[in-house]
């Protein structure tokens, strides 16, 4: 085999940095944006241009910070605050201030509560910029005693939490971008990388451990061998490819043509991405919260995770979300199906490559 290319089929994004945590598209009643001061302007921006001012922005305001998302319909980076000192910072770098109830630090406060008393399986929780609450999330698996502790603990963080319940039953999105097999499993690839001058791929960890080896077919002759493979905690993976060829960093589109990808950015709110995967191919959507956590069962326990609502299926593991020519995510799992929608989880690529050592091409 001389190249590879990541595949991608049917199609599927808040702010790159901790000031663009985490998000679930909801009206917040309470959080009152903040007239715009005549002698600014909002910048015009495009997503990775956002999610860069949103990073910058996150270490001016420390404390101040109350998450970021990007506004696609204006191109405009939202930056939520707390008072009018950190709303003028923000019209002076270009972005648009809304003044909001809650801090990051009160919203990871509630976070780590849920943590301590409420990681039950089926259930995750992120930040949403857009309500300016942490979002849980129960699946269908969560009912009696469980729910009712759930419930409880989101009660009583007040305003800062939101429950809401999902059809479907969280779970890694194993079975499968291209695809790759290794024993009884199939996953799909999600990048190719260089590290330490020799070709590899990245995938997601719950797909293997290290010393597997994975081939392009069931049975089929290995392509190359995990070098390292992260999970729970984590969902990431790195493969060695067997020899010396280059493989090209592109992602199959399953329509005979494929996306170059020439660099790795943190997801923003908002931004519209892609997914590509060997069961259900290209499809699209948009990051919904970042820094997530997903409960997975057995003690599968994930955090820093992007959310989407870009649907994917078992096999779909591993795989491809880009926006453009950039890598943003590697499909980790979620609930749902692309008949009925779901959410959907994945592991931030940037994390994996600064983990591995790793650079896209």
């Amino acid at each position: 085999m001389n190249h590879r290319r990541i595949p991608k089929r049917r199609a599927a994004i808040a702010g790159g940095a901790a000031v663009a945590l985490l998000g679930a598209g909801v009206t917040f009643q309470t959080a009152n944006a903040s007239e715009e001061a005549p002698r600014f302007t909002v910048k015009s921006l495009s997503a990775p241009a956002a999610g860069t001012l949103a990073a910058t922005l996150d270490k001016a305001l420390g404390g101040d910070a109350a998450g970021a998302y990007y506004d696609a319909k204006s191109k405009a980076l939202v930056v939520n605050v707390v008072d009018e000192a950190a709303a003028e910072s923000v019209r002076e770098a270009g972005g648009r201030a809304r003044l909001v109830q809650h801090t990051l630090a009160e919203l990871t406060g509630a976070r780590q509560t849920l943590k301590s008393r409420a990681t039950i399986p089926g259930t995750s929780w992120a930040v949403d910029p857009v309500t300016n609450k942490v979002v849980v999330t129960a699946d269908r698996t969560v009912e009696g005693a469980s729910l009712d502790r759930l419930t409880e603990v989101v009660k009583g963080l007040g305003s800062k939490a939101e429950l809401r319940r999902t059809a479907g039953e969280f779970k890694p999105l194993i079975a499968g971008g291209d695809a790759i097999h290794s024993g009884g499993g199939r996953c799909s690839l999600g990048f190719n990388v260089v590290k330490d001058g020799r070709p590899h791929f990245i995938t997601a960890g719950h797909c293997g451990k290290a010393g597997s080896e994975w081939a392009e077919s069931q049975g089929g002759q290995a392509i190359g061998t995990m070098a390292d493979s992260q999970f729970p905690g984590n969902d990431f993976a790195l493969v060695e490819y067997t020899g010396d060829t280059a493989h090209p960093s592109e992602v199959d589109l399953y329509n005979g043509s494929t996306q170059a990808i020439t660099k790795a950015i943190e997801a923003t709110v908002g931004v519209k991405v892609t997914r590509s995967g060997s069961t259900t191919q290209v499809h699209d959507g948009e990051v919904t919260g970042l820094n997530a956590t997903v409960n997975y069962g057995n003690g599968q326990v994930v955090e820093g995770l992007i959310q989407t609502n870009v649907c994917a299926e078992p096999g779909d593991s591993g795989g491809s979300l880009f926006s453009g020519d950039a890598a943003v995510g590697l499909t980790s799992g979620g609930s749902g199906d692309c008949s009925s929608g779901g959410e959907t989880f994945f592991q931030p690529v940037t994390e994996a490559l600064t983990t591995f050592g790793a650079q896209i091409g």
